[in-house]
């Protein structure tokens, strides 16, 4: 079993991730870091390569503190949601943690809701994190 958690490089990220690294720790299991793209002609090379640092930074900063993990970085032309719920159906995971962010109304309709599908269609519990003040 492990903890899965989508991580992009934004406060909401950050707080998801120290949350999930915590929580592995209790409970002593792996953590799986998910960052997923869409991809296609909005996701150029530059961008990649810096998320490819970003998650080395994630990389070093789990092993300084000694949690047991695997990083994925995914461009599979899929939504975040379906990518984390992908992930954690194949790794039979404990729970999913996510970061939350506040979104107008009209930004929840136009945009969908990652948070909100992954909330609704896991196979296992999901932990919304907020982002620190």
């Amino acid at each position: 079993m492990a903890v899965v958690v989508g991580y992009v490089p934004t406060k909401e990220g950050r707080a998801a991730l120290r949350r999930a690294a915590e929580e592995s720790q209790l409970r002593r299991t792996k953590l799986i870091v998910i960052n997923s793209h869409r991809g296609g002609r909005d996701f150029d090379s530059q961008e990649a390569q810096r998320f490819e640092q970003e998650l080395g930074q994630v990389q070093a900063q789990l092993d300084e503190v000694g949690v047991e993990h695997e990083v994925r970085q995914l461009v599979r032309g899929n939504e975040p949601a379906e990518d984390l719920i992908a992930v954690a159906e194949e790794v039979d995971a404990e729970f999913i943690v996510i970061g939350l962010r506040r979104r107008t109304p009209v930004g929840k309709l136009i945009l969908g809701s990652n948070a909100q599908r992954i909330l609704l269609d896991a196979p296992c519990p999901v932990l919304a994190v907020k982002a620190d003040a």
